[in-house]
């Protein structure tokens, strides 16, 4: 009996505010630091851009291709994030993902694989967001999330995701090996940008905001999610990075709000994103 499409794809919302709230800590962050620049804040829309492109010129092969690229950079990306996913790094964390990658191989068609296949799409996006954040300065970084999810809003109204993302769904390496490329739980599917953005956001609150104010954002990223899924009776295809643009808009709006009535903001993101401060000045911990 397969799951319903309301309780598969509330799962996946879900899913986005866990990615949110999820602890990594990269240690060697000067090596960060000297990668630092505005440039990167093109990514989260660019990813978005350059897979229309792929996938719309060569088509099934581009999709393929994506296809054995997630399927070799996830679970190492997923390896990274429970290695540094505690208080200090324990290597032994990181055979989780081998753990993950294996169930989601022999039961590819089951929940419980299905499962495990998105646990290593999501932790491979939390380690993402977090280097991702830690080369961009904080305001460019979201505005490159809020303009991701413009990018993909107008794909999906103008129809131009649909055929691509069916495309990549349908890729899938040979031998049975698990499809990486997005998340599919039960009968609901979410795009792998979908998480990479929520991994961003997460990451811009894990460097530069306090441990609460980054539960609070996941908290408004699953809670948005979850009511933007609504919505899907009323249409077939929605743009998941919305909910996310919206916490970030949300938040950096309270705390504007919050410092025109004098309430200090410090630690905060808002005091990065609707003020004129410098990563100095946000208490990072």
């Amino acid at each position: 009996m397969s799951l319903p499409f309301w309780a598969s794809i509330g799962t996946l919302s879900l899913v986005q505010g866990v990615v949110v709230a999820a602890p990594v800590r990269w240690p060697p962050m000067a090596i960060l630091d000297s990668a630092r620049g505005r440039a990167w804040a093109l990514v989260p829309a660019g990813s978005v851009v350059v897979f229309i492109v792929v996938v719309g010129s060569i088509g099934n092969a581009g999709a393929q291709a994506l296809s054995y690229l997630a399927l070799g950079a996830v679970p190492v990306l997923c390896a990274v994030a429970f290695l540094f996913g505690g208080a200090r790094p324990q290597p032994a964390r990181a055979l989780v993902a081998v753990a993950l990658f294996a169930l989601a191989w022999a039961d590819t068609g089951g929940l419980p694989g299905q499962a495990a296949a998105v646990v290593l799409t999501a932790a491979s996006c939390v380690t993402l967001g977090f280097l991702i954040a830690g080369v961009t300065p904080a305001r460019a970084l979201a505005v490159g999330i809020v303009a991701m999810a413009a990018v993909d809003s107008a794909l999906v109204i103008s129809d131009l995701l649909q055929h691509p993302n069916n495309v990549l769904n349908a890729a899938h390496p040979p031998a049975g090996l698990p499809r990486l490329q997005a998340a599919t739980f039960g009968t609901a599917v979410m795009g792998y940008g979908d998480l990479f953005v929520a991994g961003a956001f997460g990451g811009l609150l894990a460097l530069h905001a306090t441990r609460q104010t980054r539960l609070m954002g996941a908290v408004a990223v699953a809670g948005l999610a979850v009511a933007f899924d609504l919505l899907f009776f009323f249409v077939d295809e929605l743009p998941a990075t919305v909910p996310v643009a919206a916490a970030l808009l949300l938040g950096a709006g309270w705390q504007r709000y919050r410092g025109a009535r004098g309430v200090p903001i410090e630690g905060t993101i808002g005091h990065e994103v609707a003020g004129d401060g410098g990563r100095s000045g946000l208490g990072m911990r």
